[in-house]
């Protein structure tokens, strides 16, 4: 069987059951599902967040994010790849973003979902506002974030 890979890029919210769900469904040789859900915080720093807003070049994202899925395929044995990322104002609480992945064993599942949710974290092309009670700014990527993406391309 081929991979089953779905990028979505969407304001609304999801359902991380019915996403699991549906890239499973009628697959016999899924043994590991693997998923991580990112959901604003209400603070950063000690300081209080209203909201983030998130924006995107629309097309750009999804080819970018497609192009890691396939580079995810080709080192692990993965039998499926979901990601979904909301865009648009998001208040704490609430959903941001979902990766899940599936193989036959769990490890394969696990590198491939870390993998791709360190891409995106730290080189996804988002950009993302915070809005707080002293205004809004926006959020330069952080040295960690780049430490952990820069991990899967030493040698």
């Amino acid at each position: 069987m081929t991979a089953n890979v779905t990028i979505r890029i969407q304001e609304a919210d999801f359902d991380i059951a019915r996403e699991i769900a549906s890239l499973t469904a009628n697959r016999s040789d899924i043994g590991a599902v693997v998923s991580f859900t990112g959901i604003c915080r209400g603070s950063e720093d000690g300081a209080a967040i209203a909201a983030l807003t998130l924006e995107h070049y629309p097309g750009m994202a999804e080819a970018e994010i497609a192009r890691h899925a396939e580079t995810a395929m080709a080192r692990w044995p993965v039998s499926g790849i979901r990601v979904v990322h909301r865009v648009g104002r998001i208040t704490p609480g609430e959903n941001i973003v979902l990766v899940v992945t599936a193989s036959k064993h769990r490890q394969a599942a696990f590198e491939a979902a870390e993998f791709l949710m360190d891409y995106l974290k730290a080189n996804a092309p988002f950009w993302k506002r915070v809005d707080s009670p002293g205004g809004a700014s926006w959020v330069e990527a952080r040295d960690h974030d780049e430490d952990a993406a820069a991990r899967w391309t030493k040698p």
